[in-house]
């Protein structure tokens, strides 16, 4: 009889160990058995983000004076390099910075995983991480669960190192190039979101330090150890892409207009003009149903026309940047 308890308390002990630090519970490294890491061209995908609104953060939060090229905010690419596909082109968030992206199709709570988020660690455990919300009116927004069972006791240094198996619902938990995706049914029966009409994600920076004021918590409770402080212009979570997995087939939502940008005629055949009705001068990088850049056009300024007849027949999208950096995006139907 004490043989059996004492095998009883061992398997109970054992049994609640996820919620100890430090155990390894999760799926692992890419190339590892059991990784659920999603190459970018992985045929799962079926549409990327199209619009991104990004807000820095600081290169160092703890000291705000700290300065890299003579900013205190992260300066590294531009919110362009987080639309369409994953190329390891991308853009910093900066400590607690944050993103939000919006698709051309509402993303649905679909069969497995349903988007996947891209971040650029070369290696694979040099890992900047960043908490992942999503709204379906894009005003509130909810988290998912996300776990790190990674040890509070030290602080992860400047260029140190995590273990993907301790990390849970954190995107950046996989190598440039491989997206760490996300199931919505984790979220089905949220109050106040419709996991079958996703219109927005934010990614959040996990600002990484363990002392508080600044260290963010996960969903239990625990401490969101990653490597800090790095006071460069590439500082925080550095955004890749969002891929779409599970999209609606038979809605496509109208992205909100710019109330100063109207495009005709569109469908196009031949020559596309820009109406820019404040005056504005905005640039237009042009890309492909698949994110691949096909034209730039800069100094764009009101009633201006621009020949597309060199383009194959298709499905392109017009990224318009505008003087106080917002970027909007345009289908265009090339006859």
């Amino acid at each position: 009889m004490k043989i059996l308890l004492f095998l009883s308390c061992t398997f109970l002990i054992f049994s609640s160990l996820p919620a100890i630090h430090g155990y390894a519970q999760f799926p692992p490294a890419v190339g590892q058995p059991g990784t659920t890491a999603m190459y970018m061209d992985s045929t799962a995908f079926v549409g990327w983000a199209n619009t991104c609104k990004v807000t820095r953060g600081y290169v160092n939060i703890s000291d705000t004076t700290i300065t890299y090229n003579g900013q205190n905010y992260s300066s590294y690419g531009t919110e362009a390099d987080a639309l369409g596909k994953a190329d390891n082109a991308v853009v910093s968030l900066g400590d607690g910075g944050s993103a939000i992206l919006t698709f051309e199709s509402y993303i649905i709570n679909g069969a497995g995983f349903d988007f996947a988020v891209f971040e650029n660690s070369l290696d694979g455990s040099f890992l900047e991480l960043g908490f992942v919300e999503v709204s379906s009116d894009g005003t509130n927004f909810f988290r998912f669960p996300a776990i790190s069972n990674t040890q509070t006791i030290n602080q992860v240094a400047m260029f140190g190192t995590l273990d993907p198996t301790k990390i849970n619902n954190l995107a950046g938990k996989y190598k440039v190039l491989y997206g760490t995706p996300f199931d919505l049914d984790i979220l089905n029966g949220t109050p106040g979101l419709d996991v079958n009409h996703i219109t927005h994600v934010k990614i959040i920076d996990v600002v990484g330090n363990i002392i508080a004021p600044y260290a963010t918590l996960d969903s239990q409770g625990n401490i969101v150890n990653d490597p800090w402080p790095t006071p460069f212009n590439t500082c925080g979570f550095d955004l890749d892409a969002i891929g779409v997995i599970n999209a609606d087939p038979l809605t496509i939502f109208e992205q909100v207009k710019h109330k100063n940008i109207d495009l005709y005629p569109n469908p196009v055949m031949n020559s596309l003009t820009i109406n820019i009705l404040d005056g504005s001068t905005v640039s237009l990088v042009l890309t492909n149903i698949t994110g691949i850049e096909v034209k730039t056009i800069e100094n764009i300024t009101n009633n201006s026309t621009f020949s597309l007849s060199s383009l194959p027949a298709g499905i392109y999208f017009g990224l318009f940047r505008f003087p106080d950096g917002v970027i909007e995006s345009r289908k265009i139907i090339k006859l």
